[in-house]
């Protein structure tokens, strides 16, 4: 089988309008937004991939300024403003431009929750944003009028002090918001100074703090950010860490209760990510039985993460492509058998 590297999955109408981006033309995108109207789920994550494989991100201010009223092209200009200034942030630029770029994006992102303000994605991006180096209450723009202590949660299972009103205002708007509990996922991580406060937040969501299913890969995405601390250049125990019972028992749990539930008519919808994670950590637990469903469930396409770096951390020659379809072919072949 063709291996395809996208994240983008089956959406053929989201490669499509990537496509069209490419050549400088929105008008694709600008449909596609528009048909995927209120499906917050799709929107958040079509709006995400939009502005994450875009080449040239003036193509959503040549939008914006052509159509300033259209809450989409407002929209996608905050989504790119926000991940501009993540990046300066991470390229270590002068601490001035990233002051600057995070005010464009917040100004971005007020516009954004105005023009339609039953949408979620402005507030995930705000989120998003308190991953910088400022006071995290400088992204919420209720900050003021909230009252009481504005990082925590009344909640005994989660005591981590965090951006919880944002998170909050994204709830309100689309319960369980998938990429919004990734960017909270991400401040504890980036953010936290308390110990293991992105796996405690991980463990809290499988363990009844959301009703979305969607959400049981989560651990997975942390224990890679841990692994990638551990043994991101190549220390001992790489291989040693992901067959612990910890892995297996959040794997096994993501696949049985959320998983096995999609019909298979629905799996082309699955955000490929999630696939990719599950698939690889089932394989590293032993669970092969089940990780040929997950890659039968891919089909042809694939995330570069988590493979690649674990590709690169064991310091395989072979390239983490050429890897994945020697363990997909092997597990496809193996799970025939039985």
């Amino acid at each position: 089988m063709q291996l395809i590297v996208s994240p983008v999955g089956a959406d053929t109408d989201l490669r499509a309008a990537l496509e069209d981006l490419k050549l400088g033309r929105y008008l694709a995108a600008r449909d596609l937004l528009g048909r995927t109207g209120p499906n917050w789920s799709l929107r958040t994550i079509r709006s995400q991939l939009l502005a994450a494989s875009v080449g040239e991100p003036g193509v959503f201010k040549t939008w914006r300024d052509e159509e300033p009223g259209n809450p989409d092209a407002a929209m996608m200009w905050a989504r790119v403003l926000t991940r501009a200034a993540l990046a300066a942030h991470r390229a270590g630029r002068d601490p001035h431009v990233v002051a600057r770029a995070a005010g464009l994006a917040r100004q971005a992102c007020d516009r954004a929750r105005l023009l339609l303000p039953v949408c979620p994605v402005p507030w995930v991006d705000l989120l998003q944003l308190t991953q910088l180096p400022y006071d995290p209450s400088a992204f919420d723009p209720y900050a003021h009028a909230r009252g009481g202590r504005w990082d925590t949660l009344k909640d005994p299972g989660m005591s981590h002090r965090g951006p919880w009103p944002l998170l909050h205002e994204i709830n309100e708007r689309h319960p369980g918001n998938r990429e919004g509990h990734h960017r909270m996922r991400e401040y504890f991580w980036h953010r936290s100074e308390e110990l293991g406060a992105a796996m405690n937040y991980s463990c809290w969501l499988t363990t009844g703090g959301t009703r979305n299913p969607e959400l049981l890969p989560m651990p997975l995405y942390a224990l890679m950010d841990t692994y990638r601390e551990r043994h991101g250049d190549g220390r001992g125990g790489a291989l040693q860490f992901w067959q612990r019972a910890q892995v297996r028992h959040y794997a096994c749990q993501a696949y049985e209760e959320w998983f096995a539930r999609v019909p298979p008519v629905e799996y082309e919808w699955l955000p490929l990510s999630d696939l990719s994670h599950l698939a690889h950590a089932l394989v590293a637990c032993g669970e092969d039985q089940r990780a040929a469903h997950v890659f039968t469930a891919m089909g042809p396409y694939v995330t570069s993460q988590p493979w690649q770096d674990i590709n690169d951390s064991l310091g395989r020659s072979r390239d983490w492509r050429d890897e994945f379809l020697r363990v997909r072919t092997s597990v496809l072949r193996t799970s025939a058998w039985r």
